[in-house]
């Protein structure tokens, strides 16, 4: 065989690997994500504070527009999948493929090699990727787009250019409806540690103890050894690492209540039936269902314990309070722990002995009936 025909060969395999590796990877990618825009919002604020420290204070203009920035990435990720797969207008698509590509590997680099931000997002909370895991995922995901960017001239659209418009239309309609009804109620699927029925106290807790593996040197070999061999013996102790690293770490570490007066609260939100009112900022809180909240509590009085859940200073606290003539005590509690408790501000939870037995976004206020029904 010459080598044209084995190069052609070669192309008709990679051709379709990286039509579907790329095309399923984006869709993938962006499927969870926009079951969680919030989160996304979250991740994008966490990149402009950084940006704005390394690089100028003008990317805190960006930081209100988080959300609508967040989404505008994950519908472009979409729709960038939906278009390789069916090659639609290739030279396009490939080009702002790459310019994606690009920006998002430097910011994955960026994240890495100077350790800003600890978790790229890329997955959501689906699955958590390191900055390096998520660096060298871009880097092997950009082998593949080069590949297609560079013979982006010879695809044959799979459908017709009508056809093909009608698809990118229609998906990034539904991706946007699909992304504004998780942004006004909750993510379809909870992927977060404080998601209905895991108990929290125990999400507290490693899974694993350590196991350290020792590595030593013998008679000039290598032993790795569990135990710690002694030097009596002729073992030169080299290095030593934990074999179960991933599971020796809680799920939750962060989670911490505190009082006004400054009293630990923590355990006190384990004990009994509980509902949490999260109001992680209650300047920037709805108030459109506040009357409905409020509602909840009085006819719950006497029934669960209710109380507000709050990052806010005590003036802002109390203003909010007697605003909205919210007669519930309030305990304080890290910001970022609040949004990832739910992603709704104010948002409702529903605790029982620490186990969450219900979350709701402001949107979908429960009745006081509902939240005994589950208490039963």
């Amino acid at each position: 065989m010459s080598v044209d025909g084995g190069l052609y060969m070669l192309r008709k395999i990679i051709d379709p690997f990286s039509r579907f590796f790329v095309g399923g990877l984006l869709i993938f990618s962006g499927l969870i994500k926009l079951n969680d825009p919030i989160g996304t919002q979250i991740k994008m604020e966490e990149y402009f504070e950084v940006f704005a420290e390394d690089f100028g204070s003008f990317f805190h203009y960006f930081i209100p527009w988080a959300l609508e920035i967040g989404m505008i990435m994950i519908i472009l990720e979409l729709v960038l999948g939906a278009a390789i797969l069916i090659y639609w207008r290739m030279n396009l698509t490939a080009w702002v493929l790459l310019g994606l590509m690009v920006f998002f590997t430097f910011l994955t680099f960026y994240s890495a090699y100077f350790n800003k931000v600890t978790d790229c997002g890329c997955f959501g909370d689906a699955i958590k990727l390191t900055p390096w895991e998520s660096f060298t995922k871009d880097v092997i995901l950009m082998v593949f787009v080069l590949h297609l960017f560079w013979y982006r001239k010879s695809y044959r659209e799979i459908l017709s250019t009508r056809v093909g418009n009608v698809v990118v239309v229609v998906v990034t309609l539904i991706c946007l409806l699909v992304g504004v009804y998780a942004i006004r109620h909750l993510p379809f699927i909870d992927f977060r540690a404080y998601r209905i029925g895991n108990n929290v106290p125990q999400q507290m807790i490693a899974p694993e103890q350590p196991i350290i593996e020792y590595i030593f040197e013998k008679d000039a070999k290598e032993v790795r050894d569990t135990k710690f061999l002694s030097a009596d013996e002729g073992y030169k102790y080299i290095s030593s690492h934990i074999l179960n690293a991933d599971k020796t770490k809680p799920k939750i570490t962060d989670y911490s209540i505190s009082s006004p007066e400054g009293e630990d609260m923590t355990q006190y939100t384990f004990q009994g039936s509980k509902l949490l009112i999260v109001l992680f900022d209650v300047k920037k809180a709805s108030g459109s269902n506040m009357a409905a909240v409020r509602e909840l509590t009085k006819q719950l009085e006497g029934k669960v314990d209710c109380f507000v859940l709050t990052s806010s200073g005590s003036d802002a606290m109390e203003a909010f309070r007697h605003e909205h003539q919210l007669a519930v005590p309030y305990y304080y509690a890290d910001a970022t722990v609040l949004k990832t408790i739910i992603r709704s501000n104010p948002g409702i939870a529903l605790w029982k002995d620490g186990t969450v037995l219900g979350n709701w976004h402001h949107n979908d206020t429960p009745s006081a009936n509902e939240i005994l029904e589950l208490l039963k």
